[in-house]
């Protein structure tokens, strides 16, 4: 289980190894550290699978690519793209963008995200139809 130390205003946050949660999208999430302001995640989709479409209904991501190959599906607005991920790629997902992300090799694709404001829980993500067909 988490340990976590506050002494006011600071927050820290031993996760350990396991995965908490697995998000609407499909994928195994570690929550990590959380404020008033925003909270952070890490993501971790097995190599080859493909996640849920899903759109938020109130917040905006900011993604970094941490490790695997993939690529994101974003459409927002009448404008949509794919877009090829690495480790080391990032992408904003402004709020009402649906996505959709999928692992292209044997390696999970790995994802630390940061959601502003913090993430509010249950009903936030809804799913939607994306480009590929969902395997987890």
């Amino acid at each position: 289980m988490p340990t976590i130390e506050t002494s006011a205003p600071f927050i820290a946050l031993d996760v350990g190894d396991a995965p908490e949660v697995i998000a609407p999208d499909g994928s195994a999430v570690r929550v990590l550290v959380r404020s008033e302001s925003g909270s952070m995640a890490q993501f971790l989709l097995p190599g080859f699978a493909v996640s849920r479409a899903v759109v938020h209904r109130t917040v905006t991501e900011l993604w970094y690519f941490i490790a695997g190959r993939g690529q994101m599906w974003l459409s927002f607005s009448g404008h949509e793209a794919i877009v090829d991920v690495v480790a080391g790629s990032s992408i904003a997902v402004p709020v009402g963008t649906a996505f959709q992300f999928c692992s292209r090799s044997a390696d999970a694709l790995q994802v630390v995200a940061v959601t502003m404001p913090p993430w509010p829980g249950d009903g936030e993500a809804v799913v939607v139809s994306g480009p590929w067909s969902a395997t987890v």
